[in-house]
């Protein structure tokens, strides 16, 4: 068994190295050294990749660019001690747009931009018969803690990296909300609880009506240290 341990390493290792060196070839979505692309169809190494641009602001900004999403680069900032952003973008559109512009960490943008093309639109389509033209949101920064409890533990929402969607416009004229229309069996029921579902592939947390109260109206999104999917 030894044995079999050590070739099996010699294996691995000798497959990283030629992947490595370029000698052995592998399309870039199943080459964990290669560059996350937000037009690839999500993968097992999917989650990999978006996670090693938390380190990496540079690539994050390359996959960005690359993602048809619109945005400015914004300063880092510090708010009240511990409140505030590094390496965010303030969003114009995912290229979706929405309801007004708002600030993000890089990864947590790159996390939108996977969501709002492998997920939200594949299912505006398929279940609304219309696709997306507006992500309605309640906001990305706020300088708070969880559950806005006094000494408690800061929320996401305050290093910029978490987003509240509230709903959705399509093409059709139709408006989607979560508030309105989460628990109903109806398509647009459907169509909330699947994008939830969908969420979970590329966000740490993500929490819905189900979840409590506080978030009857809308669906929380964050790239936090946790994991989450209620």
């Amino acid at each position: 068994m030894r044995i079999v341990g050590l070739l099996l390493l010699a294996g691995i290792v000798g497959l990283a190295g030629a992947l490595g060196s370029g000698r052995l070839a592998m399309p870039d979505r199943w080459n964990p050294w290669a560059p996350l692309a937000v037009a690839d169809a999500p993968n097992l190494l999917t989650g990999y990749k978006l996670g090693r641009l938390v380190d990496d602001p540079p690539a994050c900004r390359a996959v960005l660019a690359a993602s048809g999403m619109r945005y400015a680069a914004e300063p880092d900032r510090r708010v009240d001690g511990d409140c505030g952003w590094r390496d965010a973008v303030r969003i114009g559109a995912t290229p979706t747009p929405v309801s007004q512009p708002f600030v993000l960490a890089c990864p947590a943008a790159v996390a939108l931009a996977l969501w709002e093309r492998h997920s939200v639109q594949p299912l505006a389509r398929r279940l609304l018969g219309a696709p997306v033209v507006r992500i309605d949101h309640l906001g990305s920064f706020a300088c708070r803690n969880i559950g806005g409890e006094t000494g408690g533990r800061r929320s996401e929402h305050a290093q910029a990296n978490a987003l509240d969607v509230a709903g959705f416009a399509l093409a059709n004229g139709r408006t989607i909300r979560v508030a309105r229309d989460w628990h109903g069996d109806d398509a647009p029921g459907r169509f909330l609880r699947e994008v939830h579902a969908g969420a979970c592939r590329f966000w740490n947390v993500v929490l819905g009506p189900d979840y409590n109260a506080a978030h009857r109206d809308h669906l929380h999104l964050d790239r936090g240290g946790f994991r989450a999917c209620r």
